[in-house]
């Protein structure tokens, strides 16, 4: 379950910490709190009341779009030293996506109306910060653009590409989704997913037991992302 913990330094590890005056550094301590969620949780639903900004400290979170048919679109992945999304800190009322906990994780959680009130009055801030949701945005079209161009084993190929480079920074990881979870990342079916894992698997290309990758011809996975 979510717990607050603390850490009398947690604060100093926000993005774009050292651009505040001291006063607003203050005023940030009071209006934030680090909060430790189990894997599971769900961060916030799609549709529901804004209520803060949140920046992962530590763990994994997966960022999702509702479909029809009890489908959902995986955004990507949220790793440590990032906002879980910059999407919110407009001066929308409603989150405009869900945010699931898939490792263990620390989030800092900053009340939403101290920090917009931060981004009118403070320039430096506010240029950083949309710099910062520029770049969110577009990875998020890179990704999609990915997905309607490239043919499934590229796109699986691009997913295994970043859990090795991205997320655990090694080509042997556990993979930390469903298969279904994984197919929903890759914009595919599951039973497709399955079958080009296991196609990748015969052919010598990764090493697979369970959920745990071993990407054994890394310049094979490459050339596969590439052509697409």
């Amino acid at each position: 379950k979510m717990k607050n913990t603390s850490s009398a330094n947690f604060i100093n590890e926000f993005p774009f910490y050292d651009v505040l005056s001291e006063d607003e550094k203050h005023d940030f301590k009071k209006f934030s709190h680090l909060v430790s969620y189990s894997q599971g949780e769900i961060l916030f639903r799609q549709d529901s009341p804004v209520s803060h900004i949140m920046f992962l400290q530590t763990g994994l979170i997966k960022v999702f779009i509702n479909g029809r048919h009890n489908s959902s679109l995986v955004f990507g992945l949220i790793t440590p030293g990032n906002f879980v999304t910059l999407l919110n800190a407009s001066d929308q009322d409603l989150y405009r996506c869900s945010a699931k906990v898939v490792e263990h994780s620390n989030v800092v959680l900053t009340e939403i109306s101290f920090f917009r009130n931060l981004i009118k009055n403070n320039g430096e801030f506010a240029s950083l910060i949309l710099k910062y949701a520029g770049t969110e945005g577009l990875n998020i079209i890179s990704r999609f653009m990915n997905q309607f161009q490239k043919q499934l084993p590229g796109r699986v190929a691009d997913m295994l590409l970043y859990f090795s480079e991205k997320i655990y920074k090694s080509e042997t990881f556990t993979l930390p989704l469903t298969r279904r979870e994984l197919a929903e990342l890759a914009g595919t079916t599951k039973e497709s997913m399955i079958r080009t894992l296991a196609e990748f698997r015969h052919d010598k290309i990764i090493k697979l037991d369970g959920k745990k990758v071993e990407i054994t011809s890394p310049a094979i996975i490459r050339t596969l992302s590439r052509l697409g």
